[in-house]
């Protein structure tokens, strides 16, 4: 049995933050940003909008593209790095939300890689045939613990949260090859005290290595090569960094996902939400070869090959 995607689901928050907004309150520029990011704006939840409420709205969408009920989940996986509250988990509170009486919950923390881990996480548990359907959902408010008066971190982040159901697909579909790995010793290059905080020249140096690296391993471990690949869905954080993945990929700029520029970071968020764009726009089509890589706080990271399609 291999475990693939059934269904996915996004949500983002109807309030829009140009780079222009930003330059009224910060010493920046939209051509500043814009060239060291690509980011050309972002989504802002509104106040009365919380983390569990975009999971909610998400996963219902998820559960309705792969045409399943509630009653039928047997777990619930949502990586996040911005509950609600400590507790209740916010997967407990998606349960609830949705009726999915019989499914367990748990909240996953691995910052930006976080949908990767709960991808993975789901993969264990259908293959090994204890659950059959698996919800993992991406999703932050960052925008929560960003300090915006500080210009290096105020213009990079987003809010928003994307959703898959997982199940058991044929033989030649689904997930193919993966890579978890984490170094705490990077642990202090993005951390959150009272705010977010970064040591962007460390993070970058890191990302740029490890995102091709990644991207490289679950091609070569799924036994494939890099003329195999069709779309790369990397974490959404830099477009220099994407870049420096495809460009270890081989592949032309049309074959990346690019999101960046349209909702900023959104940490675990990014790859669910790029991956349902991307469906939406067909740009991804049944049997088509996949790489989905990220990376994030910890430092960890996390990559995937799959074949798309049940």
């Amino acid at each position: 049995m291999r475990a693939g995607i059934w269904g996915i689901g996004a949500y983002t928050p109807e309030q829009v933050v140009t780079n222009h907004d930003l330059e009224k309150r910060l010493d920046t520029t939209d051509e500043w940003i814009r060239t060291r990011t690509g980011i050309k704006e972002r989504r802002i939840a509104a106040d009365d909008v919380d983390t569990s409420d975009m999971s909610i709205a998400s996963a219902k969408r998820a559960m309705e593209d792969a045409d399943i009920s509630p009653e039928e989940l047997d777990l619930i996986l949502v990586a996040t790095v911005t509950p609600d509250q400590a507790f209740p988990s916010v997967s407990a509170m998606v349960q609830k939300a949705l009726g999915a009486h019989r499914a367990a919950a748990m909240d996953i923390s691995a910052a930006c890689a976080g949908f990767m881990y709960g991808l993975i996480t789901g993969k264990q548990f259908i293959e090994n045939g204890d659950y059959k359907h698996v919800l993992v959902i991406g999703t932050e408010k960052l925008s929560k613990v960003v300090d915006w008066e500080d210009r290096n971190t105020a213009v990079l982040f987003g809010d928003g949260s994307g959703s898959v159901v997982m199940g058991p697909v044929s033989d030649d579909r689904g997930i193919l090859s993966f890579e978890l790995g984490a170094d705490g010793h990077g642990g202090d290059h993005i951390r959150l005290e009272n705010h977010l905080m970064m040591n962007g020249r460390e993070v970058f140096k890191f990302a740029v290595r490890q995102m091709g690296e990644s991207s490289l391993h679950v091609v070569e471990k799924a036994g494939l090569k890099k003329e195999d690949v069709d779309f790369l869905i990397p974490h959404q954080a830099n477009i220099r960094i994407m870049e420096s993945a495809r460009q270890r990929l081989d592949l032309p700029e049309e074959r990346m996902s690019l999101t960046v520029d349209k909702y900023g970071n959104t940490s675990s968020a990014s790859i669910p939400l790029s991956l349902a764009y991307e469906v939406s726009e067909n740009k991804i089509k049944d049997g088509d070869t996949l790489v989905l890589v990220g990376f994030g706080a910890g430092l960890v990271w996390g990559a995937v090959a799959l074949k798309w399609g049940r």
